[in-house]
């Protein structure tokens, strides 16, 4: 592996710098936090391409056998490398998105209409990362896929020259608009969303189910000269986030401004933080602090978070050693933008013989945005909402060639492809719930999207009929 020490420039300028190469990466730490918004990742033109399209499995577009999590863990095993501890974690990997229908191939569910793949990963040879922390910046080049050790050499220098050369040069000029969409059309109207709530609700006091969270899919067409870049770099300063993402792949385009780790394995050390619990923010200092007290007193919220994290626990519990499973903060108040959210912290040890595919495998998809018992309460998603989450819900991030893992739980995240933009935002039900509050919640997490498309929300909306 090859390291060059770059002088620093801020992430999001050398993203612009690297803008049009082909099938851009942007892991982008936009709120700054030390323990976890700490570091951003750039990455483009990858040695392979792993995706999951219907439940199979293709590497650079020819069909694999089997399993898609084991072929997943069997190409990683092929790239292996010795993990830096002075340089951030990700240093080459596979990188990009499990879409929330990956869900499909781990249990029997009803199956809907998607236009996205099931999984898009990425294998890249190089990465560019930032510590925020410490102001620094490297080009990390491992020279991958070349398997003798003088021609991995060779390459992994050429490859450094040539990203050094491509941040040097002017990056993309933004522009004020990315353009403004169409008119927004929505899978519920607002009566319809509150009917759903009073549904779930009902099956709850039914024992079907503990908890379901439930979404409003939001789409409009975009205009021919809609710049997706320009769109992120509006979004990332209306709603920042410490696990937000940029990925450009062809035609297709997520931009992501998630507050929410799905799951980082760092060694051995396992952590999640599902977030279960919302409030909307007040421009007001003294009502936002109201407001902030109030949800940390909340029985309701302090309950659904609880709920899903003793779900969190047992799925870490299959892969983790014994005992080892603890909860350091417990309905912690984090704030963001738009929204005070009830965060916990869950940690483990991950056992011998397991690895960053079979902990993502056993706890896929993150029991925060589905509710519990888990797979119960994605029947009920599937039946009630009618659309495919596809990339919502699922998690962004990386699996390293040393074994390290972060990625987040894809909420706040905007899927622009084929001229159409879609987005959802939701809210866990529990018996406790009240409709309306329920509704207002999701529209409060949908807030800062419609903002960075130049919209407001309450204006008319059109909606699809079911």
């Amino acid at each position: 592996m090859y390291v060059r020490e770059l002088q620093w420039i801020p992430p999001a300028t050398a993203m612009l710098a690297i803008a049009n190469r082909p099938h851009l990466t942007f892991f982008d730490s936009a709120a700054r936090h030390e323990a976890f918004g700490r570091y951003s990742y750039l990455a483009c033109d990858p040695f392979a391409t792993f995706m999951v399209t219907e439940g199979r499995a293709s590497w650079n577009g020819s069909a694999l056998d089997g399993d898609p999590w084991e072929a997943l863990r069997v190409l990683l095993g092929k790239y292996p490398q010795e993990h830096c501890h002075h340089l951030p974690p990700f240093q080459g990997g596979a990188a990009g998105f499990l879409a929330y229908d990956m869900n499909q191939t781990l249990e029997r569910l009803p199956a809907l209409a998607s236009r996205a793949p099931q999984a898009i990963l990425h294998f890249y040879d190089i990465i560019i990362s930032f510590d925020h922390c410490r102001q620094r910046c490297w080009i990390v080049s491992t020279g991958w896929p070349e398997k003798d050790p003088t021609r991995r050499e060779t390459r992994a220098r050429h490859r450094a020259d040539e990203f050094a050369a491509l941040l040097a040069r002017p990056g993309k000029e933004l522009k004020q608009s990315p353009g403004k969409p169409s008119s927004w059309h929505a899978n519920f109207s607002r009566d319809g969303y509150l009917t759903a709530v009073e549904r779930v609700i009902g099956l709850i006091l039914a024992g079907d189910v503990f908890q379901v969270n439930i979404a409003q899919r939001f789409s409009a067409h975009l205009p021919a000269s809609f710049d997706p870049i320009d769109f992120y770099c509006r979004l990332r300063r209306v709603n920042p986030a410490p696990f937000a993402a940029l990925l450009r792949y062809g035609t297709l385009t997520i931009a992501s401004s998630s507050p929410e780790r799905f799951l980082k394995l760092d060694g051995r050390e396992v952590e999640t933080r599902p977030i279960k619990g919302t409030i909307p923010r007040s421009p007001d200092s003294e009502e936002d602090q109201r407001r902030a007290e109030f949800l940390l007193a909340s029985d309701k919220d302090r309950a659904e978070n609880t709920m899903i994290v003793d779900l969190m626990r047992n799925d870490l519990s299959r892969v983790c050693t014994p005992q080892s499973v603890d909860v350091p903060v417990l309905c912690g108040l984090e704030s963001y933008a738009s929204v005070h959210h009830l965060v916990s912290v869950v940690r483990g040890e991950l056992a011998a013989g397991h690895d960053a595919v079979t902990l993502l495998r056993a706890c896929f998809p993150g029991g925060s945005i589905t509710g519990a018992p888990k797979v119960r309460s994605m029947e009920f998603i599937a039946e009630i909402e009618g659309f495919a989450r596809e990339v919502y819900c699922g998690a962004i991030g990386f699996i390293g060639f040393s074994g390290c893992m972060d990625t987040n739980i894809a909420i706040r995240t905007v899927v622009l492809d084929g001229g159409l933009a879609v987005f959802h935002a939701g809210s866990g039900i529990t018996a406790m719930s009240d409709p309306v509050t329920e509704y207002e919640e999701m529209r409060a997490k949908a807030q800062r999207i419609f903002e960075a498309f130049g919209d407001q929300p309450g204006g008319p909306v059109d909606y699809y009929r079911r």
